[in-house]
């Protein structure tokens, strides 16, 4: 990976394992494995994001769960197929892995960059108290012609000026990455929990 494909999407979080390792897939013989974090938020509340770790940076046979770790990355999408429709399942994509001692700083816990590109014209509303959102989806490239769609959230004067973006707008974008739980309508009679997961924007730039 160039310097420059690390450069347009960061993501450092903080948190402790909240479950065992499960396989995902194997590139040239490296396997990759999906472990959640749970990663605390200023408020009371708690953010699980999923993890997509190489067994050469980590024993993926043990059990970490309840361990504190830092991990430094990219924050990835990928099309699941799923019957007729296909799905964007994300994940935080890690290059780097330590394990620390109680943290306290939850400042720090959770920071994402992205320079990308508004691939989708933004989804502008208000709450029923008035509050203003803007939903982004963002193209980031990686190198060799890939890219990773990540969706965003903006909120009050963010999201007004966001409004105005338009498809191929540069952006820099500054958050956190949020999960969220959702109820998705299988059938009349089926539904099904999910959770969704996005960048909570904190900081917006517009690059043109």
């Amino acid at each position: 990976m160039s310097e420059k494909g690390m450069e347009n999407n960061k993501v450092t979080v903080i948190g402790t394992i909240a479950s065992e390792f499960t396989f995902s897939h194997a590139v040239y013989g490296e396997g990759f494995y999906q472990v959640d974090l749970l990663v605390n938020r200023l408020s009371e509340q708690a953010d699980i994001i999923p993890l997509l770790v190489s067994e050469r940076l980590i024993d993926v046979n043990r059990d970490y769960r309840g361990c504190t770790i830092e991990a430094t990355g990219q924050f990835r999408s990928y099309n699941r197929h799923e019957g007729t429709k296909n799905r964007l399942v994300l994940s935080v994509f890690v290059r780097e892995l330590n394990f620390m001692e109680e943290f306290t700083d939850y400042t720090k816990t959770n920071q994402i960059f992205l320079d990308g590109y508004i691939c989708k014209e933004p989804i502008y509303r208000k709450t029923p108290l008035g509050r203003e959102i803007a939903d982004l989806l963002v193209a980031v490239n990686r190198p060799y012609g890939k890219s990773d769609y990540i969706p965003c959230i903006s909120w009050g004067r963010n999201a007004r000026f966001a409004s105005g973006f338009t498809v191929g707008t540069r952006v820099m974008i500054w958050g956190r990455v949020q999960s969220r739980e959702y109820t998705k309508k299988l059938s009349e009679t089926e539904c099904e929990k999910r959770i969704a997961y996005e960048v909570s924007v904190s900081k917006l730039e517009c690059c043109e």
